[in-house]
């Protein structure tokens, strides 16, 4: 078999290059429209909005050369974008003509019960009653999804998508088709080269049988409401930053302090003198996301939090960590740290979207921006609450999609007079009563955010940034917490509450995590899609497996 990768310029496609190198499996990339007649198989992965797909294969002189692949007979495999390319049109861009070999069209996700883009671990519903799971799918499989436009399975409505179906899977009440297969061609919406043992699973069966097979017989499947089987996810977080030796290492910090305190230390008088005001050391990036992706951590999430941040393409060794950390974990991967406009000490100006493209190539699913995103909230919110198409999060999103980009938001809480106050935010207030911790009764504040690592605040409140990196093209929120980051305290359930009303994408819950029955608690209390944590994890006071069996036991679905 020669097969071949299909690059089209935008989407993280070395995921699916680390994992077929881990599978043994010989490839090479598509480089001209010369290359598919070579072609015995093809996969074409990677995430991505419409729009740049087609446009990068018009751009490369691939989109013919494509379809008349296709239409050979030989096997292809399409991935995410992959698939959804294979269809007449799509609703995320209205200019754009898909190759049309599927006669129907993508649409977006109805927001109004659930959050989009749909981001985590679901599993799927064969058409075929007879479907065996040696095909290299499992209905008891979860496989990790990505995206906010789908094939929606309507036999009626949709009755070109609905022939094509293999599998499809429910999201709130919406059913889409999580995979198609006819003749020759077989494709996913979900990710498999980012779902983990099964995944890999998957892709070896194509790879020993790529010529599958035939269109499924249509069947509707609807699961009642709230019984679908999307999970809750558990994301393990390293903040790295390089210590004083220079070296690269993860650390954590309470209230955003990683040194070392003398009280802290080791109770020997010499090892005390060595380590207070040391960076806290508590391992390797590449040894902890190995050792968390075998543990069963649904992401992982690096952190790069001071190294290098002010000419991030330079950053050789965060970019180096990016991929030996891609190459041996097959869940997806965030990245952040200096995802933003910057110039090289040369003069060089380098832009946000070229700091993501440089990690992408790299091996990261999604980037995360912070101090970033607070400061084109600002803009934001001086412009009529609009967007000037330059910021990080608009430029991102619009080549790669915004299931690309997550936002960071770091805020602190600022304490008020509830009986006197009267300022810009007195709608975000919260009150504590007589059933919050002791310390919060009779109080009140809102939420400021903060930039440079929580070190500068702006008059800024969560829920403008919340909104702002909504409305500007943020997929995703990671929700820390400088008040109880590092207490073990539990997660803030009022900040939380209060952001995952506010905007309608996923959520991850952080900071404050003590023990499994928090992660228990911030889901069952306030609906958020993830949650996060790095300390516990570190110092092995909770395991992933151990909060996972917590949530199951709660009755909160979970992958394990």
């Amino acid at each position: 078999m020669r097969l071949y990768l299909l690059d089209y310029g935008a989407g993280n496609v070395q995921s699916l290059a680390n994992t077929l190198t881990r599978l043994g499996q010989e490839f090479k990339w598509i480089s001209s429209p010369a290359d598919f007649d070579d072609a015995t198989a093809l996969i074409f992965p990677g995430v991505g909005s419409f729009g740049s797909a087609i446009q990068g294969l018009h751009e490369r002189g691939l989109f013919e050369p494509l379809r008349a692949y296709i239409k050979s007979g030989r096997p292809y495999f399409g991935i995410c974008i992959g698939l959804q390319v294979l269809f007449q049109s799509s609703a995320e861009s209205p200019g754009s003509e898909g190759l049309g070999i599927i006669p129907s069209s993508i649409e977006r996700f109805d927001d109004t019960d659930k959050s989009v883009p749909h981001i985590g671990w679901n599993s799927t519903d064969f058409l075929d009653q007879a479907q065996k799971p040696d095909e290299g799918m499992n209905e008891t499989t979860y496989y990790y999804f990505v995206h906010s436009f789908c094939a929606k399975y309507d036999i009626e409505k949709y009755p070109g998508a609905a022939e094509w179906a293999h599998a499809t899977t429910q999201y709130g009440t919406e059913l889409f088709v999580a995979s198609v297969s006819r003749s020759n061609v077989f494709a996913t919406q979900f990710h498999p080269e980012k779902s983990g043992a099964a995944g890999l699973d998957l892709i070896d069966a194509w790879l020993k049988n790529p010529a599958v097979g035939i269109p499924k017989t249509p069947r509707l499947i609807i699961r009642p409401q709230g019984l679908h089987n999307f999970t809750k996810r558990i994301i393990a977080c390293m903040d790295v930053r390089a210590n004083d030796d220079g070296d690269l290492v993860v650390t954590k910090g309470d209230q955003y302090d990683v040194r070392e305190k003398a009280d802290d230390a080791p109770a020997d008088a010499t090892l005390a003198t060595t380590t207070a005001g040391a960076v806290r050391n508590l391992g390797k990036p590449v040894a902890l996301a190995a050792r968390y992706y075998e543990q069963g951590a649904d992401e992982l999430c690096l952190l790069n939090i001071t190294s290098f941040r002010h000419s991030p393409l330079q950053d050789q060794p965060m970019l180096a960590v990016t991929r030996a950390a891609a190459a041996c974990v097959f869940v997806p991967l965030t990245i952040g740290g200096g995802i933003k406009d910057t110039t090289d000490p040369d003069g060089t100006p380098r832009s946000a979207l070229d700091v993501a493209s440089a990690y992408f190539r790299a091996g990261a699913d999604k980037v995360s921006i912070g101090s970033e995103a607070v400061y084109a909230a600002e803009r934001w919110l001086a412009n009529g609450r609009k967007g000037d198409g330059k910021s990080a999060m608009e430029t991102i999103a619009h080549a790669y999609g915004r299931q690309a980009v997550v936002v960071s938001i770091d805020p602190r809480r600022a304490y008020v007079n509830p009986e006197t106050y009267d300022g810009p935010f007195k709608n975000e207030l919260v009150l504590g009563t007589a059933d919050s911790p002791e310390a919060d009764r009779g109080k009140a504040w809102w939420y400021q955010c903060t930039v440079s690592g929580g070190r500068e605040t702006r008059n800024v409140s969560v829920v403008q940034l919340a909104q702002a990196a909504e409305a500007l093209g943020a997929g995703e929120l990671l929700l820390n917490s400088i008040d109880r980051d590092g207490t073990g305290l539990g997660f803030d359930l009022d900040l939380v509450k209060l952001v995952k009303r506010s905007v309608r994408i996923p959520v991850v819950a952080s900071s404050g995590a003590g023990n499994a029955s928090h992660f228990v608690d911030v889901f069952r209390e306030t609906g958020v899609e993830a949650a996060l944590a790095a300390g516990i994890f570190h110092r092995e006071e909770v395991g992933i497996t151990e909060v996972k069996h917590a949530l199951q036991a709660a009755g909160i679905n979970a992958r394990i």
